[in-house]
């Protein structure tokens, strides 16, 4: 009977609803680097979009247009490459970083973790402190409670849908979509996605909270396959530690056969998903650090050293040496130079110009009588300056080849310009097969040369 009673009850848990975690705030150094975090991530996303950068909106994903827009770097969908290249960075990078310094991207820079803290931030400024909060979700409803509640709900609102129009505004003009905001004249697609993102971080960061990081996010449940005994992570010092047990200020606590945790769980009501990190390493913890300042603090205050939790490894809780470099890391060392050695390389040397050669597939050729053997292609030319340029098109590689149509053009900024091109070369040296060169010249910068191959068809008999 008492099996099935205690098997029922785990069966419950598994449906009962989540019970609401209200950290207590704490101040200290790691608090500081998160707020300071905080302020300086929401800065530059909400200030992002107003950046202007050679008269033109600075950070710019302009989808209809296919340009992506980068302070002074323009990409088109030929660059598709750097934007692989820049995912896989991200992605190596963050392996990296977990390897060598576990979840700091969790605990300082996650767009959760920032997001939930504004939010948190205005919650305590309205309903108080932790006990304030508690005592009035559990009390009933009064004027005071509706008034703080609601007025809690609506800068939580006006945060959220700020941020959609933020967010939309990387990928519309920002000035155009407030004027169309304003004046009630957004396209429904620009309104869907304010909506759809403003109602996600509503969601996200001001009621599933610590829910997001325990059961939605991927990475918690992967990351172990990142670490080892020498990744950085949140530990208790144990053997320092145990046993643990409440005590006065200056009493000999070690002639008790105590250890230095007085058992105060001020780190478990900092902590924003609610784990005791006196219990080892879990999954659920963010490494935000709360715990660490919360603790220090105890321990100034009953004299004993700080750093019962700290930042540290497995292997130097075992009181082991500490390994750097060692092959997980240097591996991703390797890879994230490399990678990011192509990156930079590959701009630097990304030409300035594109020039496309495709030929009419229609005719193969046509003969023009005493002019030659005639070949059709169509010319495409992506200026990727923000500048017009006037530019040379010339042919060669069969004697006597020339461009009939068009020679000089102007291309504007940031522009695809396309022409028709007639190509004749002499009968002589236009049978069968050959590989000829279009080479595209700027007329008022020498720099600009592109040269794209392509092939001329002509008859296979002799002439």
């Amino acid at each position: 009977m008492n099996d099935q009673s205690v098997a029922a009850d785990d069966y419950g848990k598994l449906y009962r609803s989540e019970q609401k975690i209200y950290p207590r705030e704490i101040k200290g150094r790691y608090a500081t680097l998160r707020r300071i975090s905080m302020f300086v991530l929401l800065g530059i996303f909400y200030v992002g979009p107003w950046i202007r950068w050679d008269n033109r909106q600075a950070i710019l994903f302009d989808l209809p247009a296919r340009k992506f827009y980068i302070f002074g770097l323009t990409l088109w969908p030929q660059d598709f490459i750097y934007l692989a290249l820049l995912l896989i960075i991200a992605a190596i990078s963050l392996f990296f970083f977990t390897a060598l310094a576990g979840r700091l991207w969790c605990g300082f820079a996650c767009p959760q973790t920032v997001w939930t803290e504004a939010f948190t931030w205005i919650e305590r400024a309205i309903e108080g402190d932790r006990a304030r909060r508690i005592k009035l979700d559990n009390g009933p409803w009064t004027l005071d409670k509706i008034r703080k509640k609601a007025a809690k709900q609506f800068l939580w609102l006006v945060l959220a849908l700020y941020t959609g129009y933020s967010f939309v505004g990387y990928f519309s003009p920002i000035d155009k979509l407030t004027t169309d905001l304003l004046s009630l004249s957004a396209g429904p697609w620009e309104c869907f996605w304010v909506l759809f993102y403003g109602f996600a971080t509503y969601g996200n960061a001001g009621f599933m909270r610590e829910q997001v990081c325990k059961y939605m996010c991927p990475y918690a449940r992967f990351q172990s396959a990142m670490f080892d005994h020498d990744t950085l992570i949140i530990g208790y010092d144990s053997e320092r530690g145990e046993p643990r047990g409440a005590r006065r200020r200056g009493t000999d606590y070690k002639a008790k056969g105590l250890g230095d945790c007085i058992d105060c769980t001020m780190c478990v009501q900092v902590c924003p998903t609610g784990i005791d990190i006196r219990k080892g390493l879990q999954y659920e913890c963010i490494a935000c650090a709360a715990c660490i300042d919360a603790c220090d603090q105890v321990m100034d205050k009953m004299q004993y050293p700080r750093g019962l939790i700290r930042y540290s490894t497995e292997r130097a809780l075992e009181h082991k040496e500490y390994r750097l470099l060692r092959p997980r890391t240097l591996i991703y060392t390797g890879i994230l130079a490399s990678l990011c050695i192509a990156l930079v390389t590959s701009l630097a040397m990304s030409e300035p110009v594109i020039l496309d050669v495709i030929r009419d597939r229609n005719t193969l050729y046509r003969d023009v009588g005493r002019r030659g053997i005639q070949n059709n292609y169509t010319v495409r030319i992506i200026n990727k300056h923000n500048v017009a340029h006037d530019y040379a098109l010339a042919v060669s590689g069969i004697d006597g080849i020339e461009v009939e149509s068009e020679k000089e053009f102007s291309v504007a900024g940031e522009s695809v310009f396309t022409l028709p091109v007639s190509v004749i070369a002499p009968h002589e040296g236009a049978g069968g097969g050959h590989v000829i060169e279009f080479r595209l010249s700027s007329l008022d910068d020498s720099n600009i040369v592109i040269v794209e191959e392509s092939r001329f068809r002509g008859p296979t008999e002799d002439y």
